[in-house]
């Protein structure tokens, strides 16, 4: 399985439960930017692997849409040809700043490639930023390897 197959499978259930619509999980009305930045902590991080949350306590409905994710997650995995398996780290970050909405997605595989990559509005969007010689470029990320 190549990294960045998993990186595509990250980005896209981050983004269907970022949408609003959950339609991987069928029709189904969530705000988790809303519940977000609505909140103390100002952020919900979602385990799509488990289930589970940190940060701000998600709403009754909410809960229940992501605990739909999480089991639809197979189903996504097989559609793009993986496991579940393949993954020991799969979660995505929600907040709203000054820049609008924001999620942040880390993956990591089972040889310990990972990667954090940020994106923005809905659909998401990688992060841009400058480079040393001032071309607009994908924001670098953490990932221990470049193995795409």
């Amino acid at each position: 399985m190549k990294f960045g197959e998993l990186k595509s499978i990250g980005h896209n259930i981050a983004d269907s439960l970022g949408s609003g619509i959950g339609l991987m999980i069928g029709v189904y009305e969530m705000d988790i930017f809303g519940e977000a930045s609505n909140s103390p902590e100002g952020y919900i991080t979602v385990d799509f692997l488990t289930g589970a949350t940190s940060g701000a306590q998600p709403s009754a409905s909410l809960a229940k849409a992501i605990s739909l994710y999480s089991e639809a997650l197979d189903d996504l995995c097989r559609k793009h040809g993986a496991s579940v398996d393949a993954f020991s780290e799969l979660t995505a970050r929600f907040s709203v700043d000054s820049h609008g909405r924001r999620f942040v997605v880390t993956v990591r595989d089972n040889n310990d490639r990972h990667s954090i990559d940020e994106y923005l509005g809905l659909p998401g969007e990688r992060v841009k930023e400058l480079d040393e010689l001032g071309r607009i470029r994908p924001k670098r990320n953490n990932r221990r390897s470049d193995a795409d």
